[in-house]
Formats: C-alpha cells, structure tokens, sequence
C-alpha cells in the first residue's frame, strides 16, 4: 500500500511514536490503515517517507507494521521524515535520553495526551478495571475539564456524567457503579494502574509480594528495591523517583482518601520456594492464574513467561498450549493442579 502520511503520537509516559497512515489495505483478513514505525532510528533505517510504496504485515499477527519500502525509480520521493524538536500535542521539548532509542515529550501531566492515556490506562481492564471509563469517555471528560489527573475519576458526579454526549443518567450510574466497585483493588494493580516507566504487571506484583504493602514500597531505596527478583537498577530508578515526586503522592493520598483498598500482601517469612522457577500455562478451575502466580511469588518463587532448562516446575492446566510441549522435551517436571495445591498447601 502506499504511505499518506507520517504523524507523530504520544503515549502516557510521553513516549514519540512515528505513525505511517496507509491507504487501507487488507492484512490477515483485517483492514489496515496505520502501521507503526517504532522510532526515528527505525523509520531512517527503512527509509520510509510519505508518498512511498510499503509492504505491510501484522507483528504476532497482531500489530501492522512497516516491511519495508518498495522502490519506484521513476517516481520523485518526498522529504525524509525527522522526529520534531517538540511535542506534537503541548508544545513541551521533546528529548532523546542517552542510551534511549526514544524521543519524550518533558511535559508530564502537563501534556494532554500524556494525562489521557495515564487516565485510561488507569481504568483498564488490567489495572483497576473501571468498565465503561473507555478511551472516548476519558477524552470527553478531559475536554469538559472534569479530569486532569488519576484521582480526578473518583470526585465525577453524576450531574457531570450525564451532561455528556451519548451518556445518559442510566449509563451516568452504571459507570459510577463501576467506580464504586473499582475501589476494592490488589496492590499490585494498583501499582500497575499507577503507570510508572517499565513497571508492567509482572514487576508489580513482584513488588507487592516482596515488600508486603504500599508504604514500605514508596519508603525504599533504590538499594532495597533492587532486591526484588528482576528489578534492575533503571526500573529502581524509575519506581524510586515515582515516589519522590510530591504530585504522585498528592493523586495517591487523594485516591486513598477516595476509598481506594486493598488487603496487604501476606508475604512467607521463610520463603520456601526462593530460587524456584515456575511457568504456568492452560486454564486452572479452582483459581486464576494470576492467582497461582501470587501464591508462587509470596513464598519465593519466579515466574516466567517461557520454559527453558532452568525451569523448575510446569504446571500445566486444562488446553496448554506449546509451553507444555517444551517442558517435556527438555525434560522438566511438569504439575497439574492438584499437584500444584498440594504443592503450595505443604509449603
């Protein structure tokens, strides 16, 4: 297909990502019409530039992506494509850091786009799971004023809700009832809601099960952060300068104050299963796996994502996938549910 254009976008922690928008094109059975370039470095070393031939496919069948570039050596090429100097969206300076192959926008919560998609990732599913807070309700309310920050969700009425467009009183307490009920929370989605750079889920919970409770978390160094299995010094550094900004914990303070709870992670004083390697794969029916993944780290455990000889443990529900497979032809113990239940009661 052919590139119309390239437009730059921002996501929550200020991340530039060039954009190819494309002539619709069909891929896998899907229509696309944008196609990531990842970076600047990226898009240079493709060469790609508006007016240009691209072929497209979907990264894991999931995500469109720019191939590469089909040469048309009788058609003139516009300009090369250049990250701006600043952000596209507040104007703020937009900065490579050493060693980043990314380009930030400096405004943080200043930045609208920035303080958008802070607050939808916020509301998903995954984080604090407020159904029907989605992206087009978020950028609504931001436009309206009613929210410039993460605790801003839970001071919305009802009134303001459904003044909006296509939201009427009944969807006004629907979406207050989501909130209601969002408030019984985890620690660790909690922590992930919070958007801090590289923690995603599995880190977040690493943390919640290694420090027990949000006050020893923000008290930490970035010494007795990096204790935590597979914290290194960036994602410390990241975590610990979270908690030093007086902002994070003016939203925090007003999102306790809110009525935002968890119960504190109760974490194995021994520890029985440090220096274990476990991999779950396929569908447990007496918990979650996100579930199993807490009991594992709370008595010690690291969980992977992948089977490799240094697994110790596959426990293997019902439909597993390939990991299974894996497991048994390198030779790695594998556990049913029943095995895994016996396995954490002994322990």
């Amino acid at each position: 297909t052919r590139v119309l254009d390239i437009e730059v976008q921002v996501g929550r922690t200020g991340a530039l990502t060039p954009v190819a928008r494309l002539e619709a094109v069909a891929v896998g059975g899907v229509t696309v019409t944008n196609a990531t370039l990842h970076n600047e470095e990226e898009v240079q070393r493709k060469d790609v530039r508006v007016g240009d031939r691209v072929t497209i496919r979907r990264a894991g069948d999931v995500i469109p992506e720019v191939v590469g570039v089909l040469r048309e050596p009788r058609r003139r090429r516009g300009k090369p494509f250049h990250m701006p100097k600043k952000c596209p969206v507040c104007g703020s300076a937009a900065v490579r850091e050493e060693e980043e192959a990314v380009v930030r926008c400096t405004g943080g919560i200043y930045c609208p786009a920035q303080c958008i998609r802070s607050i939808q990732h916020f509301a998903s599913r995954r984080a604090m799971d407020i159904e029907g807070l989605g992206e087009k309700l978020v950028q609504q309310l931001y436009e309206q004023g009613h929210v410039r920050n993460l605790a801003d969700v839970y001071e919305l009425t009802r009134e303001q809700l459904a003044g909006l467009e296509r939201m009427g009183e009944k969807s006004a307490d629907n979406l207050l009832a989501a909130l209601e009920k969002s408030k019984a929370a985890r620690l660790d989605r909690f922590l992930y809601a919070l958007g801090i750079r590289e923690v995603g889920e599995a880190t977040a919970l690493a943390l919640a099960v290694h420090f027990g409770g949000l006050d020893r978390i923000r008290q930490a160094s970035v010494e007795e952060l990096m204790a935590v299995p597979d914290v290194g010094p960036v994602v410390a550094g990241h975590v610990h300068a979270f908690f030093r900004e007086a902002h994070n914990n003016q939203v925090i303070k007003r999102l306790l104050a809110a009525g935002v709870h968890w119960d504190e992670f109760s974490v194995a004083a021994d520890r029985p299963l440090q220096g274990q390697t476990f991999v779950l794969t396929g569908t447990l029916s007496g918990m979650t796996r996100d579930e199993a993944k807490q009991h594992l780290l709370t008595l010690g455990a690291k969980v992977s994502g992948s089977v490799s000889k240094n697994t110790d443990y596959v426990v293997a529900g019902a439909s597993p996938g390939s990991k299974l497979t894996r497991a048994q032809q390198l030779g790695v113990k594998v556990l049913d549910e029943a095995g895994l239940l016996k396995l954490l009661k002994k322990k």
